[in-house]
């Protein structure tokens, strides 16, 4: 397999002198590193519509041109043609290398970097991680295919899912699925399709008892996929059905090469874009709330899955916003056990609200007993500030007792202290001296004093990275101020499709009967008779097949990253956007309404392949014209003409599709 045609995932560790960074660490790198944060440090950047603006920092202007979109994690000059990720911009802008560009971005965020020679036993285990990933999603679809297909799966499966009130719709969407009561069902089927007992093991889909036999770790449970941040499945929540208090009424997948769960948030993966719209991340204890919430129409939520709030989630959520708002039940230990864990929020950042449930209620019985429209109203009205809300739990708790109303003033202003923004923290040390009863000078001397101590612990200077003067300097793409100048219509259908698969590859087609099938291999089932000429397109096409032949689909991330430049820069022009609709032009009052290409994704779609086609069918139409022009031979001229006339019918048919009209 040639390096242009190599997925993401299995590209080798970047190699730095004698030694390398790991797969895993870049991967993390990559997740963590946020791209307004890291242009931001070189560039003023200002909000415009869905983007962020600033001036170039790659050519002089005085018109910014620069534009940073946080969603796809990419920046793109509309000037000069700079575009990229995060790792791109501090290779371009510092002139560092790739490797000393990752261990920039490892530095700011805190990432420890280990470098060691890469063995053949290294090389063993990056292709064990990829086969891990290809069971756990084989898995996947076969706990989904138990719980439709099956008598089983749909009467106990389905059914209890129908009986917690959830649509079809959201069953689907999450890849429910059901794990037969069967001693070995899911190993069985696992030997007969060809899996390794090693990997099943390694990801806890099967136990190995003492005497070598084995059984499914699942047995007779409903199944709950835990995604990734692109949609591949890592591990599996599993949910009894039994009243037996003997049985474990939740049984997870253990720890793995792919699965952490400190590292994981359950449902971020249909979270991510909701998040970003809303500028909110509502934060959850179990599955359960998290479907009832998308069911009721609230879809920027995620949850810790029943584990206390780490650092690696945290640093999720910060990804895609800075406000969050952590939803309670009314469980008073529960929530006096979380503070700990809310004030890490603080320490990162993060604007923190609460919102506590009554009558014991949480997400998923409150929207199941009171509805979707009473379940918003009462988020709107009933979220308050973190500090606020716990200054009020813990002074409720001391009483008039003045050695425990001292502890909690040390707590309060403790927490303030986390808050790096000090306007932030002088709001909250005055609203909180009202609340405390206590004078604000006292409560400020404190809060010095805690940052005092915090300063002298964490005094160390990180040590300064070496610049590369031989470092490549930053080349413009020859298209990217006019992407389409001095290509061909035919290299431009081409680059349609593939602007397509980036943009909605991964959404339903929801007009076909089904409803499920994503616009991806949709798209492309349409064009197997069709042969791409430009050659980035032609790889992206090609990786795209590759996935989609393993039931999976590509991420961005896959050809921003990757090593041939030409597929990053193509795909860096085809995902920026360099104009947006301002978000107020639909007008009601004067009925104007503009609607988005997403709103006719199956017109848009459909006329992609239909106009490749007709482009394609004209070239050969063409090139028999020209070889009519100098063929002398009766036989070949019959036959040339006998396909002159199949493609003009071709031709029509296409167009006809299309809705033109084709000049005789």
């Amino acid at each position: 397999m040639s390096l242009l045609l190599i997925p993401y995932s299995l590209i080798l560790p970047y190699q730095i002198k004698s030694g390398v960074i790991k797969q895993e660490v870049v991967d993390k790198i990559l997740d963590t590193a946020r791209i307004e944060e890291v242009v931001g440090d070189f560039v003023d950047l200002k909000k415009r519509g869905t983007s962020l603006i600033g001036l170039c920092p790659f050519h002089n202007e005085k018109t910014p041109s620069f534009n940073v979109s946080v969603s796809k994690g990419i920046y793109k000059c509309f000037g000069c043609g700079a575009g990229g990720d995060s790792v791109r911009f501090v290779m371009e802008h510092e002139k560092y290398s790739y490797p000393e560009a990752l261990k920039y971005l490892a530095q700011k965020y805190h990432i420890e970097v280990e470098e060691s020679e890469r063995t053949p036993e290294q090389v063993a285990a990056q292709d064990k991680r990829e086969s891990l990933f290809i069971v756990t999603n084989w898995a996947g679809k076969f706990f989904r295919e138990t719980l439709w297909d099956t008598e089983e799966g749909r009467t106990i499966g389905l059914n209890y899912f129908k009986e917690r009130g959830y649509r079809e719709d959201i069953i689907r969407k999450f890849e429910l699925g059901y794990s037969p009561e069967a001693w070995t069902a899911l190993y069985d089927r696992s030997k007969a399709d060809g899996h390794k007992d090693e990997f099943l093991e390694a990801t806890g889909l099967i136990i190995r008892k003492e005497d070598g036999s084995a059984y499914d770790r699942f047995r007779g449970r409903v199944m709950f996929p835990i995604h990734n941040l692109t949609g591949r499945i890592l591990g599996f929540g599993g949910r009894t059905l039994k009243t037996d208090k003997k049985v474990p009424k939740y049984v997870n997948s253990p720890e793995s090469e792919v699965y952490h769960k400190s590292d994981v948030l359950y449902g971020l993966y249909f979270a991510k874009k909701p998040i970003l719209d809303a500028d909110n991340c509502y934060l959850v204890e179990g599955y359960a709330d998290v479907l009832s919430m998308h069911q009721a129409g609230v879809e920027n939520v995620v949850a810790s899955s029943g584990t206390s709030l780490t650092s690696g989630q945290i640093r999720l959520i910060s990804r895609y916003t800075k406000n969050v708002t952590i939803l309670y039940d009314g469980d008073e230990a529960g929530i006096k056990a979380s503070l700990r864990g809310t004030d890490m929020l603080l320490e990162e950042g993060l604007n923190v609200k609460v919102l506590l449930f009554p009558d014991g209620n949480d997400p998923d019985s409150y929207v199941q007993r009171y509805g979707s429209a009473a379940f918003k109203q009462y988020i709107a009205e009933h979220q308050q500030d973190f500090i606020f809300y716990k200054t009020h739990v813990l002074l409720r708790d001391a009483g008039n007792d003045p050695i425990k109303r001292a502890e909690v003033i040390h707590e309060v202003v403790a927490s303030i202290a986390l808050i790096p923004d000090a306007i932030k923290a002088s709001v909250f040390v005055r609203e909180c001296s009202s609340l405390l009863e206590i004078e604000e000078r006292l409560l400020i001397a404190e809060l010095n004093k805690i940052r005092i101590g915090q300063a002298k612990k964490s005094d160390r200077k990180p040590d300064p990275i070496p610049s590369q003067p031989d470092a490549p300097a930053f080349t413009p793409s020859v298209d990217s101020d006019n992407p389409g100048e001095g290509i061909s219509s035919d290299v431009l259908q081409e680059r349609e499709i593939v602007r397509i698969l980036l943009h909605y590859g991964n959404q339903p087609a929801t007009w076909e009967s089904s409803g499920d099938i994503p616009i991806a291999p949709l798209l492309l089932s349409g064009l197997t008779d069709t042969s791409f000429d430009d050659p980035a397109c032609r790889s992206i096409i090609h990786i795209y097949r590759e996935y989609i032949a393993r039931e999976e689909l590509p991420e961005e991330r896959i050809f921003i990253t990757h090593p041939n430049r030409q597929i990053a820069d193509l795909t860096i022009d085809l995902l920026a956007i360099k104009y947006s609709l301002s978000p107020n032009w639909n007008d009601e009052k004067r009925k104007i309404y503009v609607s988005h290409e997403s709103e006719r994704l199956e017109d848009l779609v459909y006329g992609a392949i239909y106009r490749l086609k007709k482009r394609k069918v004209e070239q050969q139409i063409f090139r028999i014209r020209e070889e009519l022009k100098t063929e002398t031979d009766e036989a070949n001229m019959e036959v040339m003409l006998a396909n002159y006339q199949k493609l003009k019918d071709v031709s029509k048919l296409i167009a006809d599709k299309l809705g033109t009209i084709v000049i005789k």
